[in-house]
């Protein structure tokens, strides 16, 4: 069985690509569909995905991480007999919490998050080397790409806090963890 792990955005697509390269994840590429991990939303959308999953004959396990977890994965009908689960690692309200947790801004963030959107707040916050948070792929890479154990406390610290704002069958980033 491989593993068809889809993220939302750029951003958690880079965060899981760091954890991987560095082996923090309980997976290896060579677990992966494609040896990668997806951009992607819906098969549908990607035409890489749908390549890759018409490619292998085995089944697939679907790992979607993102912040917005209501859509439903619609799985076209070539494909249901090979995906055997869908499940969902949330990063709610947004993957820049973990940012905002390394920075040590929690409490501050906590005090405006009814008016304030994760988003917003780190851009208003954060600067790593003399530059502003952008929701740029490239500042994840800066901020978390040298220090992976930085990145590994503050998903960890995120799963202790937020695990209980999750639905039913939503896991963390931290059940990903070795």
């Amino acid at each position: 069985m491989k593993l068809l792990v889809m993220c939302e955005g750029p951003n958690e697509k880079k965060i899981l690509d760091l954890l991987l390269q560095n082996n923090k994840l309980i997976f290896c590429e060579d677990d992966l569909l494609g040896l990668t991990i997806y951009h992607a939303r819906q098969i549908t959308k990607s035409a890489q995905v749908r390549t890759e999953l018409n490619q292998y004959p085995g089944e697939i396990k679907v790992l979607r991480v993102g912040d917005k977890q209501s859509d439903e994965l619609k799985v076209p009908k070539d494909y249901i007999h090979k995906i055997t689960t869908v499940e969902k690692y949330c990063t709610k309200p947004e993957v820049e919490i973990l940012l905002i947790i390394a920075e040590g801004l929690m409490k501050d963030y906590e005090k405006v998050k009814s008016k304030v959107k994760a988003k917003e707040f780190a851009k208003a916050h954060i600067c790593y080397n003399k530059k502003k948070y952008d929701n740029s792929t490239q500042f994840y890479e800066d901020y978390f790409g040298n220090r992976l154990e930085l990145l590994v406390k503050c998903i960890r610290e995120y799963s202790k806090t937020k695990r209980k704002t999750h639905e039913k069958g939503e896991y963390c980033l931290a059940d990903l963890l070795k």
